[in-house]
């Protein structure tokens, strides 16, 4: 499958709003506890279901900021075996609808009402994703959207804004998710450094539309962005059937890279001076945690710190050097990341390989707050925006 780069709508028809259908009406229909809205700071939600996990933040505006208020994560895996059959299987999507139920009782504990449920890659893949949103309305009582690559390339993006470096002016965000891979490469050469981070959230939908047009004093402009259609499990699950470990490894990342080629910045790489990239995903902040030695996951160390190339690599031939066996049992790596920590640091090391930068940055979000950050800025609720 070849990766996607024009603008274009979802896989299937989505919903016009992941909203309720009446206002100041939870997604089961009851009345709220609390009215709640952007007139008076109330909250906000964003879920995100991807393909092998199902999150959801609830936050409130707080400055510049947002403040979490609630939180569910849980590995769904609903992304098992549409690599062969092209379909989201019955037990999968009976797992997803559990979480999804769970979400649904927060949402109405806490009486949200300004919210956006978004479906990514495994939706966006299948053939029976259509059915499955209605089956998940239908059970749940929420509306779920499918996003195209392109608008979860642009979310991925607008979470990483405030870890942009004063003197960035070429910015590459990776988001690499459970069934595909994003990247956006962005100029802020025309920005000034106190106006970068305002410049980043203003990137509208149509990132294509914006690849190579001329940039404005100001403004930032995409240089170019793709999504790859492999993730930490869909790369796991195509690898399958090789059972030497570092082969599996060396493979996957290879082919990773050649999925790269028509990616613009591929053939002509940044100067290494100004240059940042800002790679957010589980597989991320996992390699972060491992290099710092946590035992216990704590993301105030880990969103924000940096990484040299040397960094990563030691800790991925660490990985390689522990086995499957010993990989399940660390608990750096956790239970739930065991499986698919390789597939990630291969595509981890293939970006890494491409763009021989001295440092990455980690960001420990992604899709859910740059879905935040998008409702409250377009609300006007966070201060200085």
């Amino acid at each position: 499958m070849t990766p996607e780069r024009p603008a274009g709508a979802a896989a299937h028809p989505t919903p016009k709003s992941s909203r309720p259908p009446k206002r100041g009406r939870t997604p089961a229909g009851k009345e709220p506890k609390r009215q709640s809205g952007p007139e008076d700071g109330g909250l906000y939600a964003a879920l995100d279901l991807g393909t092998n996990s199902c999150r959801m933040l609830i936050a409130r505006p707080n400055g510049a900021q947002f403040e979490v208020i609630d939180s569910f994560s849980r590995a769904v895996e609903l992304g098992t075996g549409l690599e062969s059959t092209g379909r989201l299987g019955h037990v999968p999507m009976a797992r997803t609808v559990q979480a999804l139920r769970i979400c649904r009782r927060k949402l109405d504990d806490h009486a949200v009402i300004r919210m956006r449920l978004v479906a990514t890659e495994a939706c966006r893949r299948a053939r029976n994703s259509a059915e499955f949103i209605r089956k998940i309305q239908r059970e749940t009582g929420l509306r779920l959207e499918i996003i195209p690559a392109e608008e979860e390339a642009r979310l991925a993006m607008i979470s990483c804004a405030p870890l942009v470096a004063p003197e960035t002016e070429q910015l590459l965000v990776i988001d690499i998710g459970g069934g595909s891979t994003e990247l956006v490469w962005i100029d802020l050469a025309a920005v000034t450094p106190e106006e970068r981070r305002r410049a980043i959230l203003a990137v509208k939908l149509g990132l294509r539309s914006q690849v190579q047009a001329p940039q404005l004093p100001g403004q930032a402009r995409v240089v170019d962005w793709i999504s790859v259609p492999l993730g930490v499990a869909t790369l796991r699950e195509q690898f399958n059937d090789v059972e030497d470990d570092a082969a599996r490894f060396a493979l996957m990342s290879w082919h990773f890279e050649e999925q790269l080629h028509d990616f613009s910045p591929y053939q002509n790489p940044a100067p290494r001076d100004g240059f940042q990239i800002i790679g957010t995903s589980g597989t991320v902040t996992t390699v972060a945690a491992s290099y710092l030695g946590l035992k216990r996951y704590d993301r105030n160390k880990v969103d924000g710190l940096t990484m040299t190339s040397a960094q990563i690599d030691k800790v991925i031939r660490d990985y390689l050097a522990l086995g499957p066996e010993g990989r399940r049992t660390d608990p750096r790596i956790g239970r739930e990341r065991h499986g698919l920590i390789m597939s990630g640091a291969a595509i981890l090391q293939a970006l890494m390989r491409v763009w021989p930068t001295d440092v990455m940055s980690v960001a420990d979000r992604g899709l859910r707050e740059g879905l935040l950050y998008a409702q409250m800025t377009h609300d006007g609720v966070l201060a200085g925006l």
